[in-house]
């Protein structure tokens, strides 16, 4: 028997022009991890349903590898392997189409097979071929016999053997599939894990009841302690004077299934201490189900200077204060003893109070009581209405704000208000502004009027209050302002989204 007939390539071809097409059906092959499927127990069903169907005592699902072929399944067969150049399954992989061998002692490409020639005693053979869905021969599923059978397989049997294959092949697509999904998903989840360890926020995650279950590498780099499982976990990373005041707060977000969000100090691995944003949100509403994502923010930078800012504006604060005192107390001694400057000493008094009151309210150093934005207004315009008379109307919709919109509220107002004493309307005796407030769906809109005023123009140039006002209005409480020098005084329309005026 020559090279040429124990050959799985087709009859007078070389072999060597297929290398290129058998290193891709290798590539094809190992895709489906073929180990992995040893003792797969439909693929032992489909072999044992063949041997039935054929009437022959084995049957074997076969890979035919480059050195080997290999039985995935079998029934009747105690070998989990044989050497490929004996092999009747690659000639029916490569033939395409069903392969019967009636008797392998009067084939040639057969005859001188160990398995024909040994105490294996092979005679009957067919196999159907399992092809890839990328045209690939992988195989074969075969039934075999020591007995010849000149008649081959009937009819149904070749249909039966057909239909068994594609099942088979159905199979191995499915583990292939199954396979490249989970290779997929450990590739994301070790792409999500470097993400996750490379971000400079410490992450961690919990079930039901805050039992946590992941933190990432930053944990450990910056406590140098072992990941928490439990709430009580945490009294060793957050300051005393914290804890206390932060867990309830966790607990009661937990049990309502509501984000939670706080600032705390956190200890780090030298035994310092620095400010953390600390969030965390629920997957569910429900607190029974609902896992926890949460995060650790270093904020210690940012409080330290917002300390230090605070500190230094409560310092100006402190000595604007202390110069209208001094103004107060100039303005009492010079109108001691005669009444007729003392009525008007009291009346500028009360002015220079309320300005008092205003720098306050622009320096944010006071709580602020009233979160409407009319009180607001009543407080910032009080300066600047004369005794007896209606200088400022204030009218409208309620409007409520937050403590971080008070700021920039206050210095718009303030500044405009500053600009109609000296150039507008408030600069003449009976100048007026009228001021209204107006809530929208989704913003709120103040119309500033002046009337009653020396005529209005437009300044050649933006000057530094106006330029704060606007950086205030847009950046800050991101708004727009729209102004008109009118013959009868300055209009001004300010609309701002009620968003950002609640944070």
């Amino acid at each position: 028997m020559t090279v040429s007939e124990l050959s799985p390539w087709p009859s007078g071809t070389d072999p060597a022009a297929h290398l290129c097409d058998e290193e891709q059906r290798l590539v094809t092959l190992a895709s489906y991890a073929p180990s992995e499927l040893f003792g797969d127990a439909e693929l032992a069903r489909l072999a044992r349903f063949a041997a039935h169907l054929c009437d022959t005592p084995s049957a074997t699902v076969t890979l035919v590898e480059a050195e080997r072929q290999i039985f995935l399944a079998s029934e009747g067969v105690t070998v989990s392997e044989t050497p490929r150049s004996t092999s009747f399954c690659a000639h029916a992989m490569q033939k395409g189409e069903l392969l019967i061998v009636p008797d392998a002692t009067q084939d040639p490409r057969f005859a001188e097979f160990r398995l024909v020639t040994g105490e294996e005693h092979l005679r009957f053979y067919a196999g159907a071929p399992l092809i890839s869905a990328e045209g690939a021969p992988l195989g074969a599923l075969c039934v075999f016999d020591i007995v010849a059978r000149p008649e081959g397989l009937t009819p149904v049997q070749r249909e039966g053997l057909s239909v068994l294959a594609e099942a088979v092949k159905r199979r191995l697509l499915a583990h292939r599939q199954a396979g490249e999904a989970t290779d997929a998903i450990r590739v994301s989840a070790q792409r999500l894990q470097s993400m996750i360890d490379s971000v400079p926020d410490i992450a961690w995650s919990a079930g039901p009841g805050a039992r946590f279950d992941y933190v990432n590498a930053r944990w450990r780099e910056r406590t140098g302690l072992a990941a928490p499982r439990h709430i009580e976990d945490w009294r060793a990373v957050i300051h005393p004077d914290e804890f206390e005041r932060t867990r309830p707060k966790f607990v009661d977000a937990i049990q309502q299934a509501k984000p939670f969000e706080d600032e705390w100090r956190m200890r780090q691995g030298d035994g310092s201490y620095r400010w953390v944003l600390s969030r965390a949100v629920p997957s569910t509403d429900d607190p029974e189900t609902a896992r926890w994502f949460g995060t650790l923010t270093d904020i210690d930078d940012a409080t330290r200077l917002s300390k230090e800012r605070e500190l230094l504006a409560g310092e100006l604060a402190h000595r604007i204060k202390n110069i209208f005192s001094v103004v107060m107390g100039l303005i009492a001694l010079h109108a001691r003893g005669d009444e007729t400057h003392a009525v008007f000493a009291e009346a500028l008094t009360d002015t220079i109070r309320a300005l008092s009151r205003a720098q306050d309210f622009t320096l944010q150093i006071n709580r602020i009581e009233e979160k409407d934005l009319k009180g607001l207004l009543d407080a910032l315009m009080e300066p600047y209405g004369a005794p007896g008379a209606n200088a400022v109307k204030i009218s409208g919709d309620r409007v409520s704000f937050g403590a971080r919109a008070a700021t920039p509220l206050a210095l718009v107002f303030h500044e405009m208000a500053t600009n109609a004493a000296k150039y507008g309307a408030l600069s003449e005796a009976e100048g007026t502004v009228d001021i209204r407030v107006s809530r929208e769906v989704e913003s709120a809109t103040i119309t500033w009027q002046e009337t009653g005023g020396p005529t209005t123009q437009p300044p050649q140039s933006e000057g530094f209050g106006s330029r704060l006002m606007r950086m205030a209005i847009e950046n800050q409480l991101g708004g727009a302002i729209e102004s008109s020098w009118q013959a009868t005084g300055l209009r001004a329309v300010i609309t701002l989204p009620l968003g950002r005026l609640s944070d």
